[in-house]
């Protein structure tokens, strides 16, 4: 076959760290042939995956006999991902006819039904990029052709954690600040707060700032903004914490589309390995497009029934927005609050069926002091109990714990990733 091309560097394993290695794909065309409308579908969902944001994509049917034709009288795009049910010894036939009419650059996966180390190892050979044992999901998709095309050379974009509070006043941006603090303090990384509630955001009082620009004209400047003029808008709080602040203002409105935030969203994940996005809580075009491309979600609720309502229709919403991404987290608020009957926090967290990382206790005096000083809760009170549970959730959603459900099983079909690094 001709599908031999430059071999890029084996890819490293990913690491439960900050900012988790996950790597943008670039501007690339990718067709895939299907012989199965099932196997069309699951190449369609990974689409969905926020890294695959750039890359433009099409299905089509008739697997590798389709591709040959298709290719005949057309140019081979930069990857190929064809599906074959043929048996093991037939594979590496119909691959060089395919070969035959590929261009020199065109990289191929194949997704097939037969599992066989041989067939893996004579395909790998034969410069077939990889080859994917069906079934599979659309994560095992992403992350192949993560490594087959991610720069070796760009450095990883920094993990954006967004905060949305079920309902207003449960205390998404109280939640997002102090975990913010345990982030920057307990792993010493550089963190970026955005307020994105930006006629009544609250990040520029709780750390008693109050710069003169901040998200706001980052926004207003639109293809203006760049890098430089970025890094001028952002404030230092504290070491290894900077804001994007709101400009708290009723003299405008802001009202942005779907897509507007992207640019400054990316530029600031080029800038600082943590990004928490502090998400007002509403619904709009913008609200919906950036729950469904970050990296986590975490849903802040108190334990009565109208949050429990918002915060089921919250994670549901966000799971169908995002099938291959990590599904939000639930962090529960003013526990204990006096005279309140409360739904109790296993109830809760079942009913809405999201992981609970977190659970914070009502104390007026402690949060009101905190609020009125503009600090954390870290300053007033570094050895309150509260503090280990914001180091958990940052933990927690900055990759450090790995979820043992994420993990993926051995046996035999794992054995095409294993043998990647060797290839």
């Amino acid at each position: 076959m001709s599908f031999l091309t430059p071999e890029p560097k084996a890819a490293e394993e990913p690491v439960a760290e900050i900012a988790g290695g996950a790597r943008l794909i670039p501007r690339i065309t990718i067709q895939a042939f299907c012989e199965h409308s099932q196997t069309a579908q699951l190449v369609e969902s990974a689409i969905h995956d926020r890294r695959m944001s750039k890359v433009a994509l099409t299905t089509h049917n008739g697997g590798v006999d389709g591709a040959v034709e298709t290719y005949k009288a057309n140019p081979t795009p930069n990857l190929i991902i064809v599906e074959t049910s043929l048996p093991p010894q037939e594979i590496p036939g119909a691959l060089e006819r395919l070969a035959e009419v590929c261009d020199a650059t065109t990289r191929v996966v194949v997704l097939g039904h037969v599992n066989d180390v041989l067939l893996y190892r004579e395909l790998i050979r034969a410069g077939i990029s990889e080859y994917i044992v069906l079934p599979a999901t659309a994560q095992q998709i992403v992350s192949t052709l993560t490594d087959l095309f991610a720069s070796e050379n760009s450095a990883p974009i920094g993990r954006t954690i967004g905060f949305v509070s079920a309902k207003g006043g449960a205390g998404g941006s109280t939640v997002a600040h102090n975990v913010a603090w345990a982030i920057a303090t307990a792993l010493r990384q550089d963190t970026l707060i955005l307020d994105m509630d930006l006629a009544f955001g609250t990040v520029g009082l709780n750390f008693n700032q109050d710069p003169p620009h901040g998200l706001a004209d980052a926004m207003l400047a639109n293809q203006k903004v760049d890098q430089t003029m970025l890094d001028r808008l952002m404030s230092k709080a504290a070491s290894h914490i900077s804001l994007l602040t709101a400009p708290v203002t009723l003299d405008n409105t802001f009202d942005f589309e779907e897509r507007d935030f992207e640019q400054v969203l990316e530029m600031c994940q080029n800038s600082v390995p943590a990004v928490i996005l502090d998400i007002p809580h509403a619904w709009n075009a913008w609200v919906r497009h950036t729950l469904a491309t970050i990296d986590e979600v975490v849903i802040v609720a108190e334990p009565d029934l109208a949050n429990l309502r918002n915060a089921k229709n919250l994670a549901d919403t966000i799971k169908a927005l995002r099938p291959t991404e990590t599904a939000p987290r639930l962090v529960l608020n003013k526990l204990g609050l006096p005279k309140r009957p409360e739904i109790t926090a296993g109830e809760f967290a079942s009913s809405v069926d999201c992981q609970l990382v977190g659970q914070i206790p009502f104390d007026g005096a402690l949060f009101g002091t905190a609020a009125n000083n503009g600090q954390m809760i870290a300053e007033i009170a570094a050895n309150h109990k509260i503090n280990e549970v914001y180091r958990s959730i940052g933990m927690m959603v900055t990759g450090r714990h790995a979820a043992a459900a994420g993990e993926r099983t051995s046996g035999l079909a794992m054995l095409p990733s294993l043998f990647r690094k060797r290839a």
